[in-house]
C-alpha cells in the first residue's frame, strides 16, 4: 500500500471526477502496438518547461476509444479523418494540461501527499462497508491500467488544475446599468411605416443576343468540378469476423493487382467482387449509389486525378475507389448556356425598374414627410416584417428613411419611434445570467492566450510526423 496512506489526514476534501475509472481501457496496449521501435525520444511536444510524450498520448487516447462501442470504434478506424480529429483532441487536451501544470509550478502551488492520501481514501469506489480497501484500490486500477504512481499523478494534476483554473469558474458580477442596456436593446420595439415595391410589377419585353451577352458578361456562370469516378465493392458481413478477414484479405489482393498495373475492373472480375463505373458529376450532385455517403464523397474530392484510395470499410463491405478524371471548375461557353440567360436578364431589368420606382417613393418621401400606400406597424427584434426590413429597422436612426433590398423587392422605410419596453424581472435574471457566462468565456479566453504566450508550444517535428504525417 502506499506509504501516504498510512499516514494521511483525517478532513474530508472535495472529490475530484473518477470519470477516467469508470472503463477498462480497452485500447490498452495501443502505444506499444503503434509506436514500438520507435526512437528512444518520445516527446510529441514540448509546453514550457514541461513534455508531452508518446506515452501520455496512448493512455489519453486509449480513454477516449474506450467511451465508443466496438462499432462506433470501426467507423471511427474507417474514417481518417475522424482519425485526425480525435489525434487532435486527446494533443490539444494534454498541452492544455501541461500550460496549466507549468503555471502552477510558477505560482508555487503544492500537492501534498497527504492530500493525495485524503483524496484516494474518500472515493467511493475504494470503499468498503464505508471504509478504505486496499482490494478495491489495487482491483480497480489494475482494470483501468494505472499504477499507482501513475493514479497519484492523475489525482494530483486534477488538483493543480482546478487551483490555476478554479476562479475562471466563478460568475462574473454584471453591473445593473448594463443589464439594463441589453433588456432595452433586446426588447425595445419600434413603429415603422414602410412601402413594398415588388420585382414582378415591372413587366420587361424579351432580351436580344447582344443583351445577353453583357448580362454574361456581368454573371458568367461556372460549372462546378466535375469528377469521373469507379469503384470495386468486396461484398463481406462486417458484423461476423470470418467473412470480414475473408473480405479484408481479398481486398488486399485487388489492391496488389491494381498496384501492379492491373485494369481495376479486370481484377474486380478475376476475384468475383463488384465493378462500377459511376461516371462523371460534381459534388452538389452525386449519382445515387449505397456507398456515395458524406465521408466517401469528402474521400472522392480529396483525391488527385489517377489516383486509387486505400481500402475503405463501409457497412456493405471493402472499397476501393478510383479517380479517372478531374475536370476543373470553369466558365461555360455562351452557346451552351444562352437560353438559361433569358430569366436573369429579364429579373436584373425588374430590378432596375423596382430601385427607380423605390427611389421616386424615398424622394417624396424626403421632401413631403408622407409614404404614400405605407404600412404602419410596431416591430420588434423577431416579428412584426419581412426579416431584412426588421435588420434595417433597429440600425436606422429615429426618424430616418432608406430604401432596404429584399429578396425579390425593395422596401421604402421610415422610422416613426422607439418603444422603450417594460422591465419583467424575469427576462432580466435570464439576460444577467446571460452576460455572465459572456464575460466568463472572455476571460478564459483571454486567460487561455496568457498561457499560450507564456508557454508557448514546440512540437518535436521528428517524432510527430513519424506517427501523424497523413
Amino acid at each position: 500500500m502506499l506509504e501516504y496512506l498510512r499516514n494521511a489526514a483525517d478532513k474530508p476534501v472535495a472529490k475530484i471526477l473518477i470519470g477516467l475509472l469508470a472503463f477498462s481501457f480497452v485500447g490498452w496496449g495501443v502505444a506499444e502496438w503503434i509506436f514500438g521501435g520507435a526512437a528512444s525520444d518520445t516527446t510529441l511536444v514540448r509546453v514550457g518547461d514541461s513534455e508531452v510524450d508518446v506515452q501520455q498520448f496512448s493512455m489519453a487516447k486509449a480513454s477516449e476509444l474506450a467511451k465508443m462501442t466496438r462499432e462506433q470504434q470501426r467507423e471511427f478506424y474507417a474514417d481518417p479523418v475522424a482519425v485526425r480529429a480525435l489525434n487532435d483532441k486527446v494533443l490539444s487536451d494534454l498541452t492544455t494540461q501541461a500550460m496549466v501544470e507549468n503555471r502552477a509550478d510558477d505560482l508555487g502551488f503544492v500537492v501534498t501527499d497527504a492530500r493525495i492520501a485524503n483524496e484516494i481514501r474518500d472515493f467511493p469506489e475504494f470503499q468498503l462497508n464505508g471504509r478504505f480497501s486496499s482490494y478495491l484500490f489495487d482491483t480497480v486500477l489494475s482494470n483501468t491500467g494505472y499504477t499507482e504512481a501513475g493514479f497519484a499523478n492523475f489525482l494530483r494534476s486534477q488538483i493543480l488544475r482546478s487551483y490555476v483554473l478554479g476562479a475562471m469558474s466563478l460568475p462574473v458580477p454584471v453591473p445593473d446599468f448594463a443589464v439594463v442596456a441589453a433588456y432595452d436593446a433586446r426588447y425595445a420595439q419600434r413603429q415603422i411605416d414602410y412601402v413594398t415595391v415588388d420585382f414582378s410589377d415591372f413587366k420587361v419585353g424579351n432580351p436580344t443576343e447582344e443583351n445577353l451577352k453583357e448580362f454574361y458578361a456581368k454573371n458568367p456562370h461556372t460549372v462546378p468540378e466535375q469528377r469521373t469516378v469507379s469503384y470495386v465493392l468486396i461484398q463481406a458481413d462486417m458484423d461476423k469476423p470470418d467473412s470480414y478477414d475473408e473480405g479484408y484479405n481479398k481486398a488486399i489482393s485487388i489492391e496488389d493487382d491494381i498496384i501492379a498495373g492491373d485494369a481495376m475492373s479486370v481484377t474486380a472480375n478475376r476475384n468475383k467482387a463488384k465493378y462500377v463505373s459511376l461516371g462523371t458529376f460534381d459534388a452538389e450532385n452525386r449519382p445515387v449509389d449505397s456507398i456515395l455517403n458524406d465521408k466517401m464523397m469528402n474521400v472522392i474530392f480529396g483525391m488527385e486525378e489517377g489516383t486509387e484510395s486505400e481500402i475503405i470499410e463501409t457497412k456493405q463491405g471493402f472499397v476501393i475507389v478510383r479517380v479517372d478524371k478531374v475536370i476543373p471548375a470553369h466558365n461555360a461557353e455562351f452557346e451552351k448556356v444562352k437560353d438559361s440567360l433569358v430569366a436573369g436578364w429579364k429579373r436584373e431589368e425588374q430590378r432596375k425598374q423596382a430601385y427607380v420606382k423605390a427611389n421616386e417613393l424615398l424622394m417624396d418621401l424626403n421632401k413631403n414627410g408622407s409614404l404614400k400606400g405605407a404600412k404602419d406597424v410596431t416591430v420588434s427584434r423577431a416579428s412584426g416584417a419581412p426579416a431584412d426590413l426588421l435588420l434595417a429597422a433597429f440600425n436606422s436612426e429615429v426618424g430616418g428613411n432608406s430604401i432596404v433590398p429584399g429578396t425579390d423587392e425593395f422596401y421604402v422605410l421610415h422610422v416613426e419611434k422607439e418603444i422603450t419596453p417594460k422591465p419583467e424581472s424575469k427576462k432580466m435574471e435570464e439576460l444577467r445570467k446571460e452576460l455572465q457566462n459572456m464575460s466568463a468565456r472572455e476571460i478564459m479566453d483571454d486567460y487561455n492566450s496568457f498561457l499560450i504566450r507564456e508557454y508557448p508550444v514546440k512540437v518535436n517535428e521528428k517524432v510527430f510526423n513519424r506517427f501523424f504525417a497523413k
